[in-house]
């Protein structure tokens, strides 16, 4: 727990540091980057992110007010609202990713063996296997998530 929370930690400094965002923030970015219409339902990435429909509310604000996202009510049923990527959020995305990929090497990847890091990852996907039946919204592995 303590290397997940430095790891995260020194991962959201960099990002912050250079590009004035959160991991959670760049998180969201991801998220709505790899969907094929570039938009979720606000509800949805609050579950896929773990978040409180409040707390995700709060962070839609604060990247909405930057240009990062828009907003839109659901045409569905009207009662849903939708988290859109702008073409700034995605400009943001694409300039941050190299920052954030090169840290996630310095600071994981590259500090265990090649060996290791497989049954790392391994391990995490048994992990991931066991609990993301109980919350698939939260698993990036799975299609149209």
């Amino acid at each position: 727990m303590v290397a997940t929370t430095l790891l995260t930690d020194r991962l959201d400094d960099e990002l912050r540091d250079e590009f004035g965002i959160g991991l959670n923030e760049y998180e969201v970015l991801v998220r709505l980057s790899e969907r094929s219409d570039h938009a979720l339902r606000m509800s949805a990435l609050a579950d896929a992110m773990r978040f409180s429909r409040s707390r995700i509310t709060h962070t839609i604000k604060r990247m909405e007010a930057a240009g990062w996202v828009s907003r839109s009510e659901a045409q569905d049923d009207g009662r849903g609202i939708f988290a859109h990527l702008t073409d700034s959020g995605y400009q943001l995305l694409v300039r941050a990713a190299p920052l954030h990929v090169e840290g996630v090497r310095n600071h994981l990847v590259d500090l265990v063996s090649a060996d290791d890091f497989s049954a790392m990852g391994r391990v995490f996907d048994a992990v991931v296997d066991q609990l993301a039946e109980a919350h698939p919204e939260a698993d990036l592995r799975t299609p149209g998530a």
